[in-house]
């Protein structure tokens, strides 16, 4: 029986259909802690039940699904290109994150006749550093897949992975970004992938950071640049509220969240292998397996865990609490807990016991 097309406020879907991928970063969080593991991929009658178990959700909370396919990289699975024709017979918006080396002329024209709206591609630092990261030529590939996704028709989005290693390199970088046509620049931070790693950078020092990005972003909008800053990091809300750009006189008056992490929320990710995650970058988030369980009841059960505002160490005495939270994910990587405060977080606070209640 045909189905009805969904309706409703979109729900995001990281769905990561493959770990196959042609290059091995060193920030990774599938290979950083073994380079040697074995790759795994989603088969096609595991895509198909995954598929049907996504739209279940949606139907049974009216959402509308909207997919991010990623991997590894996606365009490396075998069936990529059937799974992006099932999405677009559905008629559901799509988004592609993956590696620049397979973005020709022909892909790009083909990835847009079967709806995708956006590619989002990585750019770690200058030249130097990013192919450090990544692999060389990783760089000036990236930079010529960016006008090869606008000329295609599709909007090129590029994200930054931030740490000690690249952090004085952001607002150079920027200038570059714009300088390729970008359509949309954002950054977050890494995300440790076990308690003796950390992102690197000081507190008053990722300040300085934002305030110098925020200042080279305000230079080229000021100069008519389409480059779209997206800011992403939930400090940004911390940043914009001290200078004024966010003021809680103008957010609802009600005890909902409004911003933040979206864990628990309105996305949840999928794994090659099945495991659903309420954060691809927050460790042991897995709540079950989208090949054994229904997606409602997981929501509905283990994902609460993720949704104890006031079990947050130093948000939950911030009056910023339904609109930052920072990220539990950096948080996650390098103390071991979700709730513990974010390591580069500035404010003054005072932590709270994860037992007492969310202020009124």
């Amino acid at each position: 029986m045909e189905r009805a097309p969904l309706i409703g406020e979109p729900f995001a879907f990281q769905w990561h259909i493959t770990d196959v991928c042609d290059q091995r970063c060193k920030h990774c969080y599938l290979y950083a802690e073994d380079v040697a593991r074995r790759s795994s991929e989603m088969s096609w009658s595991q895509i198909e039940r995954t598929f049907a178990r996504i739209l279940e959700f949606c139907e049974a909370f009216g959402r509308r699904p909207y997919f991010y396919l990623t991997g590894g990289d996606p365009i490396l699975h075998p069936d990529f290109w059937r799974l992006l024709a099932l999405v677009h017979e559905g008629g559901y918006g799509v988004t592609v994150m993956g590696n620049p080396f397979h973005l020709t002329e022909d892909s790009v024209a083909r990835m847009r006749d079967l709806g995708v709206l956006r590619y989002q591609l990585s750019l770690d630092g200058l030249e130097a550093t990013h192919d450090w990261f990544r692999k060389p030529g990783s760089f000036r590939a990236t930079l010529e897949a960016i006008g090869r996704l606008k000329a295609g028709g599709i909007r090129a989005i590029v994200m930054t992975t931030v740490s000690a290693a690249n952090a004085d390199e952001i607002p150079e970088l920027v200038d570059v970004v714009v300088e390729a046509g970008a359509d949309v620049f954002a950054f977050s931070r890494y995300c440790p992938t076990s308690e003796d790693k950390d992102v690197g950078i000081a507190p008053a020092r990722y300040r300085e950071l934002l305030a110098a990005s925020d200042e080279r972003f305000s230079w080229h909008e000021a100069h008519g640049a389409e480059t779209y800053f997206n800011k992403k990091d939930h400090l940004w809300t911390l940043y914009d509220y001290e200078t004024g750009a966010f003021s809680l006189d103008d957010q609802p008056d009600d005890e909902l969240v409004h911003g933040g992490c979206h864990c628990g929320d309105c996305h949840l990710t999928i794994t090659s292998e099945g495991d659903v995650m309420a954060c691809r970058r927050v460790a042991g988030s897995v709540v079950g397996n989208v090949f054994e369980e229904r997606l409602e009841d997981l929501w509905l059960g283990p994902f609460e865990h993720f949704r104890e505002l006031g079990a947050f160490e130093k948000c939950a005495s911030c009056e910023l609490l339904r609109f930052c939270r920072g990220c539990p994910a950096v948080a996650m990587g390098t103390s071991g807990s979700f709730y513990a405060p974010d390591p580069q977080c500035w404010k003054a606070a005072e932590p709270v016991s994860a037992s007492e209640p969310m202020p009124a």
